[in-house]
């Protein structure tokens, strides 16, 4: 019997041993006799021979030797478009996600005017939100106040913070969010922080307080017939800022001194003298221009930048990434001296556009209470209606609206009487004698620290009568009320006594007395008391 091969096979393919012939691939015996004829594919067909022959399968093309591994992908891809080309798809969709109908209408249409948000809460967890283009940081407080449920609608804000730099700063209402980010350093740690900030317009409602006259620029003074606070309330009005001045300690760039330096702060920039206090021309050198400029507060400065104080702020370009180079960091004296300087350097830079944002600001709350509140009725009304069951006739239905609210409070102070007096008794249960409502207030922080505490009422925006209650750290079974006064925060403390065998709280050594926390609260946001102002703005911090 005679053996041979279909076609020329390469010497690495068929070896010869004797006898016997070793034939690489797959292979069919053709017998000599038959003939053989080309299919249209190339393949040979077996019809009539007696010779044996060895034919492989799956035929190679000629041009192609399958000992050059480099041109395995093409011989692949021509594999892929002879199986595409003759065998249809079944699932279109799963390959051409353009072309399908069923992904394209599960899937959100993105267009490029919307940007993702990533927003911080105080608790350090965060909520990224879908904006557009030109959403300012109002809309975008909006936004966050509906999806957190946020029970006020006022005071809100966003803070850019810098946690390794320890600079921090609340933008103003019409500022664009995604043109702020685009400053940011990709590498960097910059965030935005949701939290209240009561203190954003409050120099326009005590101007005095936030600019003192001994920091008032002689040359503002241009009409001798106007008081200082008449001068800074005109001023104010039309979208403007007294010239301020005084001295500042500023941090050399090569050193880790500190040196004192008198500066001015005017429409047209921020300058130093280079002679004591001095306000001639050539005396006057030019620091910064304020309209490509930034003002932050400087947090923990004293171990970040060795300051011999704590009122420290820092003044940095606003269009670039951040550079501990670019920083110009300023330390105070006090709290008032660095607030009047910040609140100096938003004035000149906004101008009228804040005297709009604050008006803005006053209007916004009226129009959304009312719209909640009208929401809330209509959803309520079908399923909900007060009930007085006092009379002996059984209960009625209250369709007076104020009497409604009035009973509801009565009822609620019923009960926390009821159970202050329970949790007071002396043969009660010891472990349930601490009444634990005021836990659910806002204003209760639990076991913070008064640094921490201090901090957080700073960010919030220190205004006369800001507070909340936490926890003494010495003193066990106490509590603390912090208070936020001329920009200063003072600290009570809350002592538990007994009279008659009922527990009470006292901050006047027994000549107040309250039954819990909240009643505290509620006593001292009327009265003053022994405290300097009345309770007015909680403290809250809300999670995202």
């Amino acid at each position: 019997m005679q053996w041979r091969t279909a076609e020329n096979l390469p010497p690495d393919n068929a070896q010869s041993t004797g006898n016997m012939m070793e034939v690489a691939g797959p292979w069919t015996e053709v017998f000599e006799g038959s003939e053989m004829k080309d299919m249209s594919d190339g393949a040979e067909t077996l019809l009539g021979s007696s010779t044996l022959t060895l034919a492989p399968l799956v035929p190679e093309s000629p041009s192609i030797r399958r000992s050059q591994p480099i041109l395995i992908t093409v011989i692949r891809a021509k594999g892929v478009e002879h199986f595409s080309s003759s065998i249809p798809n079944p699932f279109p969709e799963l390959c051409s996600p353009s072309k399908s109908p069923v992904l394209n209408n599960s899937l959100p249409q993105l267009s490029s005017n919307k940007h993702l948000v990533k927003v911080y809460g105080e608790d350090s967890h965060s909520r990224s939100v879908w904006v557009s283009r030109a959403a300012t940081a109002r809309e975008v407080c909006h936004m966050l106040v509906q999806t957190a449920h946020c029970s006020d609608q006022e005071n809100w804000a966003l803070l850019e913070l810098y946690p390794t730099l320890g600079l921090e700063r609340c933008l103003e209402d019409h500022e664009v969010v995604v043109e702020v980010q685009a400053t940011w350093s990709l590498k960097g740690d910059t965030r935005l922080v949701f939290c209240k900030n009561y203190a954003k317009y409050e120099f326009f409602r005590k101007p005095v307080l936030f600019f003192p006259e001994t920091m008032i620029s002689d040359s503002a003074d241009v009409t001798k017939d106007m008081t200082s606070s008449e001068l800074i309330q005109n001023l104010l009005k039309s979208g403007t800022c007294p010239e301020i001045q005084g001295f500042l300690q500023v941090k050399e760039p090569s050193r880790k001194a500190w040196k004192k330096v008198y500066f001015f702060l005017r429409r047209s920039g921020l300058y130093c003298s280079t002679k004591g206090s001095s306000k001639e021309p050539r005396h006057l050198q030019y620091v910064a221009d304020l309209d490509d400029l930034n003002v932050y507060t400087v947090v923990n400065s004293r171990k970040l930048y060795g300051a011999p104080t704590d009122f420290t702020f820092c003044i940095k370009p606003s269009k670039n990434p951040v550079r501990t180079q670019d920083l110009k960091i300023l330390c105070a004296e006090n709290e008032q001296t660095r607030t009047c300087w910040t609140s100096a350097f938003r004035l000149f830079k906004y101008g009228k556009q804040l005297q709009c944002n604050y008006q803005l600001s006053k209007s916004a709350p009226k129009i959304l209470e009312g719209s909640k509140l009208t929401d809330a009725k209509s959803k309520s009304e079908a399923s909900l209606v007060a009930m007085d069951f006092s009379g002996k006739a059984g209960g009625r239905v209250i369709e007076n609206p104020t009497e409604a609210q009035s009973a509801e409070r009565e009822e609620g102070q019923a009960w926390r009487r009821r159970e202050a007096l329970r949790c007071s008794l002396p043969n009660s249960n010891a472990a349930a004698r601490p009444s634990s409502i005021h836990k659910s207030q806002p204003w209760f922080h639990g076991g913070i620290s008064r640094k921490e505490t201090q901090r957080l009422i700073e960010k919030q925006g220190l205004v006369d009568g800001m507070f909340l209650i936490r926890e003494s750290q010495q003193h066990a079974q106490c509590f603390v009320l912090s208070l936020c006064y001329k920009l200063k925060t003072k600290h009570y403390l809350v002592i538990p006594c007994e009279e008659g065998g009922r527990k009470y709280f006292t901050m006047d050594d027994g000549l107040t007395l309250f039954i819990d926390l909240l009643q505290l609260v509620e006593f001292h946001q009327i009265n003053k008391g022994i405290l300097p102002v009345c309770l007015k703005h909680p403290c809250v911090c809300v999670a995202l």
